[in-house]
Order: structure tokens, then C-alpha cells, then sequence
């Protein structure tokens, strides 16, 4: 298959939880929260050059594949594995960038604009996840999964009267993080942690809607 039917048949998926369109890169922090998103979630593919309607505009200078490259190794931690692909279609240049899973989350995307806590040379860092088409903040829950992910040994849950607690404030309702803490009048970290194995082991469920992500207790 030449290079033009290769990427037409890639344009032609759309976007999706795995492929995102790039018209052009003017922004290496913004394009690492798309790196950040594919390598956090189930892997994925930006088409660089390419426009929000399916046109192949091309990369404009030599100057986009350097931040790109700056994008993943700069403005990344830790750095994922990215593979970079040029093709050439009708004079144009399109680079498809290839983010595999990572298996040590969460990968950050650094920022100069206000963000979480955790900080690297003097930047912010938040990390994202892939929903469909987009690019989401991960949640304090997300943060707490994957600490927890790392660890050696595994992870049980004791049902004591905190995790009972929590469950009578889920009772029967889809709640955001703060409803919870507000209603089971429990520490914030204490809930994230909770909520980090309930849902790890699907005692409670997520999903994310509108803006935000609701919680609530798993059917059966």
C-alpha cells in the first residue's frame, strides 16, 4: 500500500479514542497533553498535518517535527516511547506519531499554567487520559490507581466502617469526588484512596460526563 492510500484509509477511522487529528503544532505543551493522554490510556496515533476534517494540509516547516520531538521528550515525564513516521502525499509532508500504553502511569504532560501539585523544573504537571475524541485531566482517582498499580504485592480491601461509610454516601446516586467527601464527612485523601480500590476492585464504578467524573456503587 503506497503512502496516500495508507493514510486515507487511517483518515477515513475519524478520530477516536486511539487517533488524533493535528492541523498544524504551534504548541509543544499542548501537543504533550495528547502524549500524555494516548500513553496514560490505550495507546494511540497523532496525524500531524492533518485536518479536523479529514484534509491532508501538511507539516509546514521543519520547525513542527522540532516540537514535536520537543513534545515528547521535553515537555513529557516520564518521556514515553514515541515513534515519529514521515509520509509524503502529493508534495505534502505527514508525520503519523505513534504513542504505544505505558506500563509505568502516570506520564505528565509539563505546562507553565497553573495545574496540579506536582511540579518538574520549575513547570506544572497534569496527566490526562483518552475518552473518545478527547483529551481529559485525570482525576485525583486516576493518580491513586496508578500508585497503587505500582506496587508490589497487590492491594486488598477490608470492609470496615470507613469503606461502609463510603458506601452509604454512594447509596443509590452517580456523585463527583466532592459530593463524596462532603457526604460521607470523610478526609479527601482518605476517599480518593478508597474510591482507587473499589474501583480497581468494581465495587464502584466511574464514568465520566460532561466535565466531570461520577461515581457510584457497580450493579450486582
Amino acid at each position: 500500500m503506497n503512502d496516500k492510500r495508507y493514510l486515507e484509509s487511517l483518515i477515513a477511522e475519524g478520530e477516536h479514542q486511539q487517533q488524533d487529528f493535528k492541523y498544524k503544532v504551534q504548541d509543544a505543551e499542548k501537543l504533550a497533553r495528547s502524549v500524555s493522554a494516548f500513553a496514560n490510556t490505550d495507546g494511540g496515533r497523532l496525524l500531524i498535518g492533518v485536518r479536523d476534517d479529514g484534509h491532508m494540509s501538511g507539516v509546514r516547516s521543519e520547525e513542527e517535527i522540532y516540537m514535536m520531538h520537543q513534545a515528547a521528550y521535553r515537555y513529557c515525564r516520564p518521556a514515553p516511547s514515541i515513534k515519529f513516521d514521515t509520509y509524503h502525499v502529493d508534495g505534502r509532508t505527514i508525520v503519523v506519531a505513534t504513542i504505544p500504553p505505558t506500563e509505568k502511569r502516570p506520564v505528565f504532560a509539563l505546562s507553565s499554567d497553573p495545574g496540579s501539585p506536582e511540579a518538574a523544573g520549575g513547570m506544572k504537571a497534569r496527566a490526562y487520559i483518552r475518552i473518545a475524541d478527547e483529551n481529559i485531566v485525570a482525576s485525583p482517582v486516576h493518580l491513586a490507581l496508578w500508585r497503587e498499580a505500582q506496587r508490589p504485592g497487590g492491594a486488598m480491601v477490608a470492609y470496615d466502617d470507613t469503606v461502609s461509610q463510603l458506601l452509604a454516601a454512594l447509596s443509590g446516586e452517580r456523585l463527583t469526588l466532592n459530593q463524596i467527601v462532603r457526604r460521607s464527612t470523610m478526609p479527601r485523601r482518605k476517599v480518593v484512596a478508597l474510591l482507587a480500590r473499589l474501583v480497581r476492585f468494581r465495587v464502584v464504578r466511574w464514568d465520566h460526563v460532561g466535565q466531570q467524573f461520577l461515581f457510584s456503587l457497580s450493579a450486582g
